[in-house]
C-alpha cells in the first residue's frame, strides 16, 4: 500500500482505534474519495469533449459530426478516462480486502464492455443516421446493417462479460457454449431467422423503404417506412400499420409494385361482357350507319371495299347475309374501342396498346382492354380508367350490342 493511502490508516491507530476498524474506515475514506475524483473527471472530461465536438461540428460542412453529438457518442467516450483512473487506483483502495478487490475489479471490466457497447450503439446509430441522409441510400435498408452488426458486437460483448465474471478464457466459454446452441437457436429462432431474411432480402434488392408492396395474408397494402432486422412495416393506404416478419418476405409470396412505379406507365387491364345473344353480322346499310363515327369512319371504308371485291372475286352469293365475309358488329365494335383508347391523352402510346376478346364464358364474350396509362397516381389513374370504360359502356348500345347482368328479378 503506497504511503499516501497509508496515512489515514496510521492516523486511526494513532487516535487509538483497532487495526480492524481502521482498515474497514481507511478502505471507506479512500473509496469516497475516488468516487469523487472519478466523478469530477468524468464531468470535466464530458464538457471539454462535448465542447470541442459541438464546436468542430458547428463549423465543419458535414452533418456527419452533428450526429456523433446528437447520438451521445461523445459523451459515452467521456466516461473512458474516469473508468481507467477507477481501475488503477482500485487495488490500492482494496489493499487489505482482496475478496472486495476481485469482485469490485469484475465489476468494473464488466461495466466497460458495456461501456464500449453503449459507444458501438451510438457509433452504429450515428452512421444509420447518417446513411439515411445519403440520396441513394434512403431506400436501402440501411436499419437491418445496423442491427446485424449491433447483434454481434452484443454476442461479443455477452460472451466477454460472461468469460470476465465466471474466471474462463474466452475460447473454454465459447466451447460450453456450443452445448447449449439448440437452445439458443429456439430461444433466438424469430431472430435468427429475421438476419437471414434480411440478408436476402438486400442481397436481392426484394424489397427497399418506399416501395408500394401487397401482402395479402397480412392485410398490407402501401408504403414500405422501415426495414429492420425482426419487421417490415408498411404503412397503408388508410393510413394504418402493418408489421410483418421479416423473414416472410422470403417464405411467403407478395407483391412489388416497384417495377410499375419505375416504368413509364401504370397498366389497365379491365374487360365487359357481351351478351352472345346480342352478337350478328352487320347488312350493308348498318355498316353505312356507322361510317358517320369519326374513329372507324376510314376503317369501315377501306374495309367494306376490300370485303365487296373478295365477295365478288369469288362469285359469293350475298342474298344470304352469311355466305362470304362480313364484318361484324362485334368486331366493328372492337376496332371502336381500339382507336379510342390509342387516342385518348390519358394512355401512353409508347406502351401496348390491345384490346382482345378472351374466350367465352357462361356470361358472355369478354371484351378486354389491356394498355397503359400516361399518369401512375392512383387516384388520376383510377380516373383515367373511368373516363375510358364510362365511354366504352355508353358507345355499346350503338353497335346493336348488349352487356351482360345478372336480371334484378325473377319471373
Amino acid at each position: 500500500m503506497s504511503r499516501m493511502t497509508h496515512w489515514f490508516y496510521d492516523y486511526l491507530l494513532s487516535v487509538g482505534a483497532s487495526e480492524v476498524t481502521a482498515k474497514y474506515l481507511n478502505m471507506l475514506a479512500l473509496l469516497l474519495a475516488l468516487l469523487i475524483i472519478t466523478f469530477v473527471i468524468d464531468f470535466i472530461v464530458r464538457r471539454i469533449l462535448l465542447n470541442v465536438f459541438s464546436r468542430f461540428a458547428a463549423r465543419s460542412k458535414s452533418n456527419f459530426d452533428d450526429i456523433l453529438v446528437k447520438n451521445k457518442v461523445p459523451r459515452n467516450i467521456a466516461h473512458i478516462i474516469p473508468l481507467i483512473i477507477a481501475l488503477k487506483v482500485v487495488p490500492s483502495v482494496f489493499y487489505d480486502f482482496q475478496g472486495i478487490e476481485n469482485v469490485v475489479e469484475k465489476a468494473l471490466k464488466v461495466f466497460g464492455i458495456v461501456l464500449a457497447l453503449w459507444i458501438a450503439r451510438s457509433v452504429l446509430n450515428t452512421l444509420k443516421d447518417y446513411f439515411k441522409t445519403i440520396p441513394r441510400l434512403k431506400d436501402k435498408p440501411v436499419d437491418s446493417y445496423i442491427q446485424v452488426f449491433m447483434i454481434f458486437v452484443w454476442i461479443a460483448g455477452f460472451v466477454l462479460a460472461f468469460a470476465i465474471v465466471a474466471d474462463m478464457s474466452v475460447w473454454k466459454f465459447m466451447t460450453g457454449l456450443g452445448a447449449i446452441s439448440a437452445v439458443i437457436i429456439l430461444v433466438f429462432k424469430d431472430t435468427i431467422l429475421g438476419f437471414v431474411a434480411s440478408i436476402q432480402v438486400s442481397i436481392n434488392d426484394m424489397v427497399r423503404i418506399g416501395d408500394w408492396i401487397t401482402f395479402e395474408k397480412y392485410g398490407a397494402d402501401g408504403d414500405v417506412i422501415e426495414i429492420n432486422l425482426a419487421t417490415v412495416k408498411v404503412q397503408n393506404f388508410d393510413k394504418t400499420i402493418t408489421t410483418i416478419p421479416t423473414y416472410a418476405l422470403i417464405s411467403e409470396s407478395f407483391k412489388n409494385w416497384r417495377g410499375m412505379t419505375n416504368s413509364d406507365g401504370r397498366r389497365i387491364k379491365r374487360a365487359l361482357i357481351i351478351k352472345q345473344s346480342s352478337i350478328k353480322y352487320l347488312t350493308p346499310e348498318k355498316v353505312d350507319a356507322l361510317k358517320s363515327i369519326n374513329l372507324i369512319s376510314n376503317y369501315l371504308k377501306e374495309r367494306q371495299e376490300k370485303i365487296t371485291t373478295h365477295n365478288k372475286v369469288h362469285d359469293i352469293d350475298k342474298t344470304l347475309l352469311l355466305n362470304g365475309r362480313n364484318l361484324t358488329n362485334i368486331g366493328v365494335f372492337r376496332k371502336y374501342i381500339d382507336a379510342y383508347v390509342k387516342q385518348h391523352t390519358g394512355i401512353n402510346n409508347d406502351m401496348m396498346i390491345m384490346v382482345r376478346q378472351l374466350p367465352p364464358t357462361a356470361q358472355g364474350i369478354p371484351l378486354e382492354v389491356y394498355a397503359f396509362s400516361a399518369d401512375k397516381i392512383w387516384k388520376n389513374y383510377e380516373y383515367i380508367i373511368a373516363d375510358v370504360f364510362d365511354h366504352i359502356l355508353a358507345a355499346v348500345p350503338y353497335f346493336d350490342l348488349e352487356l351482360f347482368e345478372l336480371p334484378s328479378e325473377i319471373s
